[in-house]
């Protein structure tokens, strides 16, 4: 077993106009400040990251991670869930996601899904050139609007989305595996890949590509009513990455998991603050310290009632009173009596 690494923190939602959410070095030591160890990079922020140079100079790759350093933290991934989600866009919502693009492909679906692909290339480079394993993204989605089946889903129309979705993203996970770095998709309502049994879909259209990968975040599994535990015990093998989000979903005789059009305030199903939530992050951490999980512990805050800089200073220290330093010696040892083959086979009668 391993220890998680952590706590780390996802700085995309803290980034702002003001001091010190708006640049890389005094946000970083923010993170410091707050008790975390580590930071992951939204990668479409051109405050904290110039992708490109990082991709494509590894002595400017060095000094971007030496400023980082210099701060008392680390970088635990980069992050591409804006640019993934460009990958595949279904066209009702083509305006909508204009706006995770630059103003020059705007109305051009081709060529904004042709951007994407190439930040996300950019980031698998970048990653390796980091000294990275792992990296963050979503899948993008062409059937998210057929989710529920009313009008009913032609004959062939699942198999024919996961079949394009695949092929777009085959030459991303090719490049990330030139560059030895997992690619772990955050498994998210508004994505095809939104539960265990679509990322299996996606995994048998790329021929079950060993960095097709996993980041574990158990708030948008609270939110679909899955049993995020069991779902560990299913994908642990593929679990690359981890969001510390914490969520509730309170159903009432109103509204359920669609939430009736509400805001985040007024639905049944929302996110919090760590530990305000529902989630049971003890198992959480235990099943994936059982079953080796080698990664970091990031905190991704979202809350629709707290104030994200208490969110913050309470994070870190419930993410490291959570992470499990791993045993080196077993809780009988001091029964033990010693053995060799000679005495076990006495032992049994042998």
């Amino acid at each position: 077993m391993k220890t998680i690494k952590g706590p780390g923190i996802f700085l995309a939602q803290f980034l702002g106009d003001k001091a010190p959410f708006n640049d890389l070095i005094s946000i970083c030591k923010w993170a410091k400040d707050q008790g975390f160890v580590g930071v992951q990079i939204p990668t479409w922020d051109s405050r904290v990251i110039d992708l490109q140079k990082v991709a494509e100079s590894k002595t400017f790759a060095d000094e971007y991670k030496g400023k980082i350093a210099e701060t008392g933290v680390q970088i635990t991934e980069l992050s591409t869930h804006l640019q993934g989600q460009l990958v595949a866009v279904h066209p009702a919502y083509d305006t909508l996601f204009d706006g995770f693009a630059p103003a020059a492909v705007h109305g051009n679906a081709k060529a904004r899904t042709e951007w994407a692909v190439q930040q996300l290339k950019w980031a698998a480079k970048a990653s390796q050139n980091l000294g990275l394993n792992a990296h963050a993204t979503f899948s993008g989605a062409l059937l998210w609007p057929t989710v529920y089946p009313w009008p009913q889903r032609p004959a062939g129309l699942v198999e024919t989305g996961f079949k394009e979705l695949a092929n777009r993203w085959l030459p991303i996970l090719n490049e990330f595996d030139a560059n030895g770095v997992d690619l772990c998709y955050e498994i998210h309502p508004g994505e095809d890949l939104h539960d265990g049994i679509s990322y299996e879909m996606f995994l048998e259209h790329t021929g079950n590509h060993p960095r097709a990968c996993l980041l574990y975040d158990p708030s948008h599994f609270v939110l679909q009513c899955l049993d995020y535990l069991e779902y560990i015990d299913n994908y642990h093998e593929r679990i690359r990455m981890f969001h510390v989000k914490d969520a509730e979903f309170n159903p009432t005789g109103k509204q359920g998991v669609y939430g009736g059009y509400q805001s985040w305030i007024n639905r049944a199903g929302r996110f919090r603050s760590l530990g305000d939530g529902q989630v049971d992050f003890k198992s959480i951490f235990s099943k994936l310290t059982a079953y080796d999980y080698a990664g970091w512990a990031v905190m991704e805050w979202e809350c629709c009632i707290k104030h994200p800089e208490d969110g913050a200073r309470e994070g870190a220290p419930f993410i490291k009173d959570h992470i499990i330093r791993v045993t080196e010696k077993a809780f009988d040892d001091f029964a033990g009596t010693g053995s060799d083959e000679k005495f076990n086979r006495s032992v049994l009668g042998l």
